[in-house]
């Protein structure tokens, strides 16, 4: 499991990796020494992966990050994909959703 002072002594290398942490999040480390809160998952057969947001002053937090994390995590369990959505716009479900001309008569 992660700890900010873990997080704080991450340094780059010449490729991304990945750094564990729990609950299926992880931090991806880049080349450029930046460091991005990650969440992979599966739905309806498809791997996703979301972006929780970026480590930092500017940015998230640790402990912010595993909530934002545990927030995906439900939306995932009643099916709705967290990954298909605008910045703002509430989440919608991923099987069932209407298209747009099923109204039309």
């Amino acid at each position: 499991m992660l700890t900010d002072v873990a997080l704080k002594a991450m340094k780059s290398k010449d490729k991304p990796y990945k750094v564990a942490d729990r609950d299926g999040m992880y931090v991806h480390v880049t080349p450029t020494g930046g460091l991005s809160f990650r969440l992979d998952y599966r739905l309806n057969g498809r791997r996703e992966t979301v972006h929780l947001g970026k480590y930092g002053p500017a940015g998230l937090s640790l402990a912010r990050a595993r909530e934002k994390c545990m927030d995906a995590k439900r939306a995932i369990g009643e099916g709705i994909s967290v990954n298909r959505r605008p910045k703002g716009t509430p989440y919608r479900r991923a099987i069932g959703t209407p298209s747009w001309g099923s109204g039309l008569q």
